[in-house]
């Protein structure tokens, strides 16, 4: 992760709108935020459970991107297909994060997140990266509380849960990432965990 701070989304999609969402997203949505001065990348997930179920991850320079005028702009000022996109975000969970932990490096094709709510269980990461089919590992803390009201992108959806703190394990071998997903599921028993591939990544332009 190559930034201080990221936004991290999951949610869910109709089946009936997910062809028209991915063309959103991909040719509208992330080229929008990856316009903002300090977004680095974003990479869209699809979860290995079920296509209708997201993981959206965007990395940013340092948390104050999140509360510059800009990023906010958009938040309260989304387009026309914005707007009609927004509500058919199901089972919102939308956490502004600081990076509070970062190991290894790389993008892989597979990706594991852990929301949890406190930062147990998570003494694994600093030796994930090292193994074979893993790339990187990262601890993350909510600070929602940065960003203030709701914008007009949140009321339309109805409003946005966030996860306390997330953990996210890459690597290129999925049934590595599934192996690390048990053994950190296990020492953390009310954790989320999900599993996601790579469905699409963009990077800010130098």
């Amino acid at each position: 992760m190559p930034g201080k701070a990221a936004v991290a989304i999951w949610c869910d999609v109709a089946p009936e709108i997910k062809d028209e969402f991915d063309d959103w997203h991909a040719h509208e949505h992330m080229p929008e935020r990856l316009a903002i001065p300090g977004f680095l990348r974003g990479s869209r997930w699809v979860s290995v459970e079920g296509s209708n179920a997201y993981f959206v991850l965007y990395e940013l320079k340092h948390l104050e991107v999140l509360t510059a005028g800009p990023y906010l702009e958009r938040l309260n000022k989304p387009t026309p297909w914005s707007v009609k996109m927004m509500p058919h975000h199901r089972n919102m969970v939308r956490s502004l994060c600081r990076v509070e932990s970062r190991f290894g490096a790389g993008l892989g094709e597979a990706m594991l997140t852990i929301r949890l709510p406190a930062p147990t269980g998570t003494e694994l990461l600093s030796t994930l990266p090292a193994r074979k089919g893993l790339v990187a590992a990262q601890l993350l803390r909510d600070a929602g509380a940065v960003q203030g009201a709701p914008t007009t992108e949140q009321k339309i959806r109805g409003g946005d849960k966030s996860a306390d703190w997330i953990v996210l394990v890459n690597g290129y071998d999925a049934a590595a990432v599934a192996l690390a997903a048990e053994e950190l599921a296990g020492a953390v028993p009310d954790a989320i965990t999900r599993t996601y591939r790579l469905a699409y990544t963009l990077s800010a332009r130098a």
